[in-house]
């Protein structure tokens, strides 16, 4: 392979690992460091979040005692199964709980079908209105599955102090579980576990995503006739996959904050 195939090859991969972005200092479309928003996540996430919850409020305000037409029963049929997921492993009020779950599974599988996308498709249509760059999986930008994931620890938070109360969880985090002598370990313990958890939940679902992303790309860089039969298995793999982290998200969630309203 000559050197000039390699470096075209080395700018196209690069070029489909930028993201479109905006810099708050001076609003221009450049990297701004810490001050960047990564508009091509924000806007993918936006629409299919809108477009998830539009179609389940349609279906809602349609929905038949008689016979359901395909869309209700496939709706139906997430609900159920999710709410089924949340009733094994949260012990507690679901009013909350499974609405909770169900987005998160949704919403986060819409995103990760995004990768499924033919890789120039939607770059090149948003070529069209100017834009230079644009990434169109956002569970491939980490601070996409962060945002996420810190917000469930906020909800975290949240179900510890209302569960357990100040006192309580105050006991809970100095006695637990070596007891009150060794209460400045229990603190650092306490202190791992709670941050592991948002990490775990943001990086388990970029690194699947960001790889499943990659591979899509040098698949693209292929001859035509290799780039059909590559794709195609690993499109046929990637479907599970997509639709394993997604899960995982959702269960994990729902087992922390089943723990956080737990007494130890």
């Amino acid at each position: 392979m000559s050197a000039g195939t390699l470096v075209t090859e080395a700018k196209y991969v690069e070029h489909h690992m930028h993201f479109l972005q905006l810099n708050l200092h001076d609003f221009t479309f450049s990297d701004g460091g810490f001050w960047t928003l990564n508009l091509d996540t924000i806007s993918i996430a936006f629409i299919l979040g809108f477009l998830f919850l539009g179609l389940f409020y349609l279906v809602s305000r349609k929905v038949t005692s008689g016979v359901p037409s395909k869309l209700q029963s496939l709706v139906e049929s997430a609900v159920e199964k999710v709410d089924e997921s949340v009733k094994e492993s949260f012990h507690g009020d679901r009013t909350f709980m499974a609405p909770l779950a169900l987005t998160i599974f949704i919403w986060i599988f819409l995103m990760n079908f995004m990768d499924l996308v033919p890789v120039d498709l939607i770059p090149r249509i948003m070529g069209f209105f100017g834009a230079k760059y644009f990434r169109a999986v956002p569970t491939a930008d980490i601070s996409q599955t962060f945002a996420m994931s810190i917000t469930v620890f906020v909800i975290l938070i949240f179900y510890n102090f209302r569960s357990k109360g100040i006192v309580g969880l105050t006991k809970e985090i100095l006695s637990r579980p070596f007891g009150w002598y060794l209460f400045p370990i229990n603190v650092v313990f306490r202190f791992i576990d709670e941050l592991v958890k948002p990490m775990s939940l943001a990086l388990r679902l970029f690194g699947n995503l960001f790889a499943g992303e990659l591979i899509f790309i040098l698949i693209a860089m292929l001859p035509w006739w290799q780039q059909f039969t590559l794709g195609v298995v690993w499109t046929l793999f990637h479907i599970l996959i997509i639709t394993i982290q997604a899960f995982i998200f959702m269960m994990l969630t729902i087992v922390y904050l089943s723990m956080a309203q737990e007494a130890h």
